[in-house]
């Protein structure tokens, strides 16, 4: 399987040689630790040599990703977030295979993933949560001005840089659209009712996941959570949406969410006025990076 019609990757190589055609080998990597798996591959620290980059390089298994009818929607990925630039999205530098495989060179996020950050912390302050709110809304402003919709915003897709700073780093879902569309993907607990109920969804339903987002940060559970499926739908649908009263958050916190939370996608708080809401202009750090 090819991604493209040649293995080299973009012209972006972590290498000063851009006006050489040469093409992406994995002799030109010192792979290290690994640093995660996935459902069709693995991560691994990595060296490029002649730049001397560190970068993750994200090694899939092509009869996988065969076999899980899934080469469409990473073409789309690679596709998609090579072309992204934004301190907040993590970078695709290139891509390469060979005949099993098929290798990703990202940029390397040294703190890891948030999801094992807010298991850790059981939940986070409101300072921290507003300061990643911010970033992601302005990194969602961003996809939505590319008219890409990012459709799987979740705290297992986010990682956190050397800084301390939140890059969303999967986009395995995104989808690069000038119209509504009708998929049923993403993750059931940040699924919004558009898609619960298969009807049309736009960039809309990214504002809804980050209003989950923001809750669970708050919570350490997300809102909507239930013992079964069908029950987690319909208080989806519903908007079913109740603030317990521990751990203590605030009332500008909760007013953030509910305005978010809203089930006519139309009616949801825009990117921009989340930006101005007053929760995040008096806890997020303007810097966009949380100093704990």
């Amino acid at each position: 399987m090819a991604i493209a019609t040649e293995s080299r990757g973009s012209e972006d190589r972590p290498s000063a040689h851009a006006t050489e055609e040469k093409r992406w080998v994995l002799s030109d990597f010192e792979v290290g630790k690994p640093l995660g798996r996935g459902k069709f591959g693995h991560v691994y620290l990595a060296r490029e040599k002649r730049s001397n980059q560190i970068v993750a390089l994200k090694v899939l298994f092509k009869s996988q990703l065969k076999q899980s009818q899934v080469e469409h929607q990473l073409r789309r990925e690679v596709e998609i977030q090579s072309h992204l630039r934004h301190p907040n999205i993590l970078r695709l530098y290139g891509y390469f295979y060979d005949q099993t495989r098929v290798y990703l060179i990202l940029e390397y996020a040294a703190k890891g993933e948030l999801y094992k950050e807010l298991t850790r912390c059981k939940h986070f302050s409101e300072r921290r949560s507003a300061t990643y709110i911010a970033s992601l809304a302005r990194a969602l402003i961003y996809l939505h001005g590319k008219h890409v919709i990012h459709r799987d915003i979740k705290p297992e897709n986010l990682l956190i840089g050397a800084q301390g700073e939140l890059k969303i780093a999967d986009f395995g879902w995104s989808v690069h659209t000038f119209n509504r569309r009708r998929t049923m993907c993403g993750t059931l607990d940040y699924l919004p009712p558009e898609m619960v109920e298969k009807t049309e969804h736009d960039y809309h339903v990214d504002i809804w996941s980050l209003g989950i987002l923001c809750y669970e940060f708050l919570y350490g559970v997300p809102p909507f959570e239930a013992k079964e499926h069908s029950e987690t739908y319909r208080r989806i649908v519903k908007v079913d949406l109740k603030f317990p009263l521990k751990p203590f958050v605030s009332p500008a916190a909760k007013d953030l969410i509910s305005q978010m939370l809203v089930k006519n996608s139309a009616h949801r708080l825009p990117l921009h006025k989340v930006l101005e809401h007053p929760w995040i202009v008096q806890n997020a750090d303007p810097s966009g990076v949380y100093r704990g």
